[in-house]
Order: C-alpha cells, then sequence, then structure tokens
C-alpha cells in the first residue's frame, strides 16, 4: 500500500495533468521536497504560442509541446537538487535528461499498462537505464493502489 503522501502528489499531479489542452494525452507533474510542494507542471504549448489542436498536426504539436517535467522543473525557478518528481507517465528520454541534470533524486510513477510499454517501451527502456546510471530512484506506483485511491475519494 503507498502513503498517504504518494496518495496525495499522484492525485495532484493528475489534477494538474488534466489543465492540459492536448485531446488525447494529458500528463501532469509535481515536484516536492520534504512533503511539501517546489512546483508542478503539464504537457502543453509555451506562454503564448496558440495551441489550437484545430491548427497543428501531430507532428506540428509535437515540435511544439513541453513535456510536464519540463514546465514543472521551469516554473520551478529555483535549485531542485534532493527534490522527487511525481507524474503521472514514465518520463522519455529527453526528460529523464532534464530530471537528471536538476539533482532530482526520485521519480515516482504509475506502473505502466501493456497499451502504454507497446507504444512507448523502447524509450522507457532507455530512461531507465539512465535513472539507473545516474543513481536516480524509480518507485513504480502499484496500479491497484491507485484504482483504490480513486474509489476512496
Amino acid at each position: 500500500m503507498i502513503s498517504k503522501w504518494a496518495q496525495r502528489f499522484y492525485q495532484m499531479a493528475e489534477l494538474v495533468g488534466s489543465w492540459s489542452k492536448d485531446p488525447s494525452t494529458q500528463v501532469g507533474a509535481v515536484i516536492t521536497k520534504q512533503n511539501r510542494i517546489v512546483s508542478v507542471g503539464f504537457n502543453g504549448y509555451p506562454h503564448g504560442i496558440s495551441d489550437s489542436a484545430m491548427t497543428d498536426d501531430r507532428e506540428m504539436k509535437y515540435l511544439k509541446t513541453l513535456h510536464a517535467e519540463e514546465n514543472a522543473i521551469l516554473f520551478a525557478k529555483r535549485d531542485l537538487d534532493g527534490c522527487e518528481i511525481w507524474v503521472t507517465h514514465f518520463p522519455c528520454p529527453n526528460c529523464a535528461a532534464k530530471i537528471i541534470q536538476t539533482g532530482i533524486s526520485a521519480v515516482h510513477c504509475p506502473e505502466q499498462t501493456q497499451d502504454f510499454l507497446s507504444r512507448w517501451g523502447d524509450k522507457i527502456k532507455v530512461s531507465q537505464e539512465m535513472f539507473l546510471q545516474a543513481g536516480v530512484k524509480v518507485n513504480w506506483l502499484p496500479l491497484d493502489d491507485l484504482e483504490q485511491i480513486d474509489h476512496a475519494n
């Protein structure tokens, strides 16, 4: 069973992810230190850039979009050494590099579904190897525990 803090921070990552205007994938990230929130982020276009799904095809969307982890790191505007990050989806290699470079010490994310692994498994392996080499702890949150959170509230 995951801790009450883990429940809270994961729920917050889900809430923040829901702020994304992306119609297909909404991702949230929460950076914490000693059970205090340092920053939050969601996937979306940079400030001031029109983010209409109607005007951009999928390829253009990928080029313009900042990932949730990137936004959380940028919004923090402070040293993140020793912080932890809670994410709704496992970080891609580019975000993993940024997480490592900022000194974040742990990544918490739900266990990945077969559907997610079938699409992103190769990138997940790269990110996992990067975290392992850099000494960043990865904490997989059991899906059963996360489903209980949804039903309990």
